[in-house]
């Protein structure tokens, strides 16, 4: 996996928030906005993982998210978060009846935290296309298996060889893909959520 000059700038800004955020856990382990950080910052290096590691740092971001929630169940960014990852989650699981359950999990979290920041577009527009995730993973996991089936079905040509590779590039293309777009949303709603308030007039 190559990365650009601006990944690798991403990469080590993300880095420096997850140490950051390790240390401050260590010094007060109650700090749910820290937590939300650490998740966060957790989902966006899992881009920069191989495809077992990604799932690996996707579940240790949802485990830092539910502390958070635990201390504050009303923290609609780690909601809105959590939503994301599981998101993510089920468009790795390419058995759609498996993913099932984290896209549930991520359309209940959306509607949290749109309950608890109704105004948010962004949480308007993540529960709105959730509606859609089943039927999109249903899209992409079909096309995948079925580029890697017919790829399989006979191993002794080394042309076919050659399509089963492209077809394992292209479903590891389609999956950082998604993750890239729910990180980047992610990231935009921790943005937001994070402004300082306009100057007064």
């Amino acid at each position: 996996m190559q990365f650009s000059q601006d990944d690798v700038g991403r990469l080590l800004h993300f880095e420096h928030i997850r140490k950051a955020a390790e240390s401050t856990y260590a010094r007060d382990p109650l700090d749910a906005d820290n937590l939300t950080t650490w998740g966060g910052a957790l989902l966006e290096l899992s881009q920069f993982q191989s495809v077992s590691e990604t799932e690996t740092m996707i579940n240790d971001g949802i485990s830092k998210l539910e502390e958070a929630l635990l201390i504050n169940p009303l923290k609609h960014d780690a909601l809105w978060s959590l939503a994301n990852a599981n998101t993510s989650i089920a468009f790795m699981t390419p058995n759609l009846d498996e993913a099932k359950p984290y896209f549930d999990k991520a359309s209940e979290c959306f509607q949290k935290a749109l309950d608890e920041d109704p105004s948010n577009e962004l949480y308007v527009k993540s529960l709105e296309i959730s509606a859609k995730a089943s039927e999109l993973h249903s899209e992409i996991h079909k096309f995948g298996v079925g580029l890697q089936t017919s790829a399989v079905s006979d191993s002794s040509f080394s042309k076919k060889s050659s399509k089963s590779k492209k077809s394992s590039n292209l479903s590891y293309d389609i999956c950082g893909w998604i993750i890239l777009g729910v990180a980047l949303l992610a990231w935009v709603g921790m943005a937001k959520s994070n402004m300082p308030p306009p100057p007064p007039r």
